[in-house]
């Protein structure tokens, strides 16, 4: 019986070890949508008005891959600074894990950011933007879609600069996001 206990026990530490203590992206979501420094936002693939829209074979395929975008955005204050960097420091760790791959990197008047995505090289299954400014804060977006193609992403930026979409249904975020 002692032999018995002794293998579960054992059995359980090594199955606790083999668990990643990285917090994933999407627990990092969970864990920020309720606290008061971040807005949060999901939104369906439909909020982009693309119904009408005169598009490629390639940009609809682009857009018809879209399924919804997850937002999470820290906004930086005074009161706030030493969270911000915290929190910052979190999601670039976060972001460095393996199974995202890097697409590009941004660096505008605005800030820095990297656009990263996980899944196939040929079927991505989520676009990860991430931008921050030492002024405003940071933004995290996921895109979700289905068997998405990194090619397509200009594709999209161009569909959507098409669209009638003003940024309507974003509320705070919106504003954070146009500065």
């Amino acid at each position: 019986m002692k032999h018995i206990f002794k293998s579960i026990m054992v059995l359980g530490a090594v199955l606790l070890a083999s668990c990643s203590s990285q917090q994933s992206l999407q627990e990092y979501y969970v864990d920020n949508s309720e606290n008061p420094n971040f807005l949060s936002i999901d939104v369906p693939a439909s909020i982009l008005k693309m119904e009408g829209v005169d598009l490629t074979p390639t940009q609809k395929e682009a857009v018809e891959s879209l399924r919804k975008f997850n937002l999470l955005a820290f906004k930086k204050n005074d009161d706030n600074a030493a969270e911000y960097e915290l929190e910052k420091k979190k999601v670039k760790e976060i972001l460095k894990g393996d199974d995202f791959v890097e697409l590009m990197k941004i660096n505008s008047q605005y800030g820095k950011g990297v656009i990263k995505y996980l899944g196939e090289e040929d079927a991505i299954d989520e676009v990860i933007i991430y931008g921050d400014s030492k002024d405003k804060g940071f933004a995290l977006v996921r895109v979700l879609g289905k068997d998405m193609n990194p090619a397509h992403i200009v594709q999209l930026m161009q569909a959507i600069q098409k669209s009638d979409f003003k940024g309507e249904g974003l509320g705070e975020i919106g504003q954070f996001l146009k500065g």
